[in-house]
């Protein structure tokens, strides 16, 4: 085993079950969560001696990611609206209906899994990568923002829209 091969075990691989399922959750299958994970392994294989230490995980969910991305853009139609955008729809729809009602979110055991992922799917891709990397995956505010390349306030609002929106998805027909 060649030293690349030898770093690339010890800093990636442990890592794959984690990339793949944060690739699930971006293209939203498993077949093509394994093309992007394959296409980002070889990516993290060619450059590992890149790699300078620190957090492995997130270095390897970075790469990931922006494979992901990547994906995507080749192999799907782009998405039209920006982040912008959806929270000045937010605002709007949020002044015409008057505000929320303070309802509380049902217990986790009323809550449907099926119902809870489609709710996680229809979130915008930007908020619900952030949210699958901090629920799912346990990452903090500095690496989330180190793998989605935003400053940290970003990431704290895009978690508490995703969070807002994930409440209201679960809660709308009670």
């Amino acid at each position: 085993m060649t030293g690349d091969e030898s770093k690339f075990g010890e800093v990636a691989v442990p890592h794959l079950a984690d990339g793949f399922a944060l690739a699930r959750w971006i293209t939203g299958n498993n077949v093509d969560a394994e093309d992007v994970v394959q296409e980002a392994s070889l990516r993290a294989f060619r450059g590992i001696q890149g790699y300078a230490g620190g957090n492995a995980r997130a270095w390897f969910l970075t790469i990931v990611r922006n494979t992901a991305y990547s994906w995507l853009r080749k192999n799907r139609p782009a998405e039209i609206i920006s982040i912008g955008d959806l929270e000045t729809l937010e605002y709007r729809a949020t002044e015409q209906s008057g505000g929320k009602d303070g309802s509380s979110l049902a217990s986790p055991e009323r809550i449907d899994p099926v119902e809870l992922q489609s709710a996680i799917m229809s979130l915008p891709a930007a908020f619900r990568e952030t949210l699958i990397l901090r629920e799912l995956h346990g990452l903090d505010y500095r690496e989330i923002a180190s793998v989605t390349a935003v400053p940290v306030g970003t990431v704290m609002s895009r978690l508490a829209r995703a969070r807002r929106r994930l409440f209201d998805e679960l809660t709308r027909d009670e």
